[in-house]
């Protein structure tokens, strides 16, 4: 059977203060977050953020010739839309569902009145900020300097780390263009990692085998982000407000 959904499965909401949650628990929406699906277009202002719980979202920047590549990733840790907070209003990136499952959806004003009070949920919003920031400057280095199949292992890791399970519904087509390379390149990362017995790719599916040969290989980039997220974010008190959480869970995808 089926965990039910409850807003604690996002770990930003699960850390609201009572009185900041109680405030935005009853307009939290969850929704489907079906693979593809598109949260926001490069210059397009969202009306709501996004508090991903089992799915996973992928923050892209698009060329004008409408190539893209990956340059950061969301999953039950975060919130799309920080744009909204920050008072950029827009941004140039797109946001993707690479990840399929679901999401608490909230309207952008809601947010970002609690954003303007000043208080707790202002400060957590903002070292959440700090660190999607530190892991989109590391994957631009990653991309610069580091090989395909190195590339290739910080991907699936930081997917395994915003998902339950170790099988990942990838495609060699979604990843290189995550990764902003060949489709041959990833083919051939891919196969090396299947010969040393660290994944199994079979029609658009990874199942990892070996976690701790994944971060053997993986280059120095995703020890970086994960040291910097929890650096940032692991002295905040959990407080999962379950009655409000079990409340808005009640709510139809």
């Amino acid at each position: 059977m089926h965990s039910p959904h409850t807003t604690s499965q996002n770990h930003l909401l699960a850390v609201f203060p009572e009185a900041e949650y109680q405030r935005v628990a009853a307009s939290l929406e969850l929704v489907e977050m079906p693979l593809g699906k598109v949260l926001s277009e490069s210059g397009g202002r969202m009306r709501h953020v996004y508090f991903p719980t089992t799915s996973v979202i992928s923050i892209m920047y698009v060329l004008a010739d409408g190539a893209a590549a990956e340059i950061g990733v969301v999953g039950n840790e975060g919130i799309v839309g920080i744009s909204l907070f920050m008072g950029g209003d827009t941004t140039p990136s797109r946001a993707v569902a690479r990840g399929a499952g679901h999401a608490y959806r909230l309207d952008a004003a809601l947010l970002q009145a609690e954003f303007n009070r000043g208080g707790p949920v202002m400060r957590l919003l903002l070292r959440y900020t700090q660190s999607l920031l530190t892991q989109m400057a590391q994957t631009a280095v990653c991309n610069r300097h580091h090989a395909v199949e190195q590339q290739l292992c910080r991907a699936l890791l930081l997917t395994l780390d915003r998902t339950s399970g170790s099988s990942l519904h990838m495609t060699q087509e979604l990843i290189a263009g995550m990764l902003g390379v060949r489709r041959e390149g990833i083919t051939e990362a891919a196969g090396h990692l299947q010969r040393a017995g660290l994944i199994r790719y079979r029609r658009g599916h990874i199942d990892v085998l070996d976690r701790a040969g994944l971060e053997a290989t993986v280059c120095e980039c995703y020890g970086v982000v994960k040291l910097e997220y929890e650096r940032l974010m692991n002295d905040i008190p959990r407080v999962v407000p379950e009655v409000f959480a079990s409340a808005a869970a009640r709510r139809d995808p």
